[in-house]
């Protein structure tokens, strides 16, 4: 899903973008990178990712921040039950990354505003950017 999370890396260095746009197009250097998994690993991972645990307590968590967002008092609109869907993968990926078959508050907290603040509009008088508003709502919604 390249809709699923916004990761920021971040301009290059000087020396590092001379080479970019003294370079020939990147685009071709795609043919050449080796796979770092085969389409059957890649699978397999998936089928993992979807085994890992979730708790009645973690769903009613993340059943309140999805809530939270549609509250009127952080975004202009919430989140859809896709985009709880999106983030219920997310963070049994980084569970799964984290070497457990359950999925933790931490994990979601992880995940969330990659996950999610591309999603949002961070209601008028808020004076922060989603990612930041999203940290504010995060703090603000206890564990269940």
């Amino acid at each position: 899903d390249r809709f699923l999370m916004r990761i920021s890396i971040g301009y290059p260095d000087r020396a590092a973008e001379r080479l970019l746009l003294a370079g020939s197009d990147r685009r071709d250097m795609v043919d050449t990178l080796p796979a770092l998994l085969t389409p059957h690993e890649l699978a397999e991972l998936q089928r993992q990712v979807l085994a890992v645990h979730t708790s009645d307590a973690l769903l009613n968590y993340v059943q309140d921040l999805v809530d939270a967002t549609r509250s009127g008092k952080w975004f202009l609109q919430g989140l859809s039950p896709r985009a709880g869907i999106a983030l219920m993968r997310a963070a049994k990926a980084q569970a799964l990354i984290s070497g457990r078959d359950y999925v933790a508050p931490d994990d979601v907290q992880a995940v969330l505003p990659q996950t999610i603040a591309h999603r949002l509009v961070p209601v008028g008088d808020a004076g922060r950017g989603a990612v930041e508003q999203v940290r504010a709502m995060v703090d603000a919604v206890p564990l269940a």
